[in-house]
């Protein structure tokens, strides 16, 4: 019985940290459409994902900004880099047609590419 007793005062213990720190979370959250909206367009949005189109011009460079897990779908060819926050960059080559999943993320990224950059990011919510 003691076991049961000192188990429940954890579990709240436990309960009130996680709901405390999730506001501060969500208020370090930098979004990508309110940050470069010029790049990031909100197609679809409901309780479980926000689907947004991203497009980029050549030479067009973004702001640092943040992406939850979900799924990339690339439209065209690319070229672009990615800076992280530490201010290491490296630079990627999607072709038209893939998919990826995507953990979540913060970068800053830029089109290296001669054309626009096309892109669908399905980004799923947590409850």
């Amino acid at each position: 019985m003691k076991e049961v007793k000192l188990f429940s005062p954890i579990l709240i213990l436990i309960s009130i940290c996680i709901f405390a720190c999730e506001p501060q979370l969500n208020n370090d959250f930098l979004d990508a459409v309110k940050l470069d909206p010029n790049h990031y367009k909100v197609e679809f949005e409901n309780d479980k994902v926000r689907v947004l189109r991203i497009k980029y011009p050549p030479g067009a460079k973004s702001v640092m900004h943040d992406h939850p897990e979900g799924v990339v779908v690339i439209l065209n060819d690319q070229k672009g880099k990615f800076t992280k926050p530490n201010g290491e960059s490296f630079t990627v080559s999607p072709k038209a047609g893939t998919v990826f999943w995507s953990n979540s993320t913060r970068h800053l990224p830029e089109n290296l590419g001669d054309d626009t950059t096309d892109v669908i990011q399905i980004e799923f919510k947590t409850k």
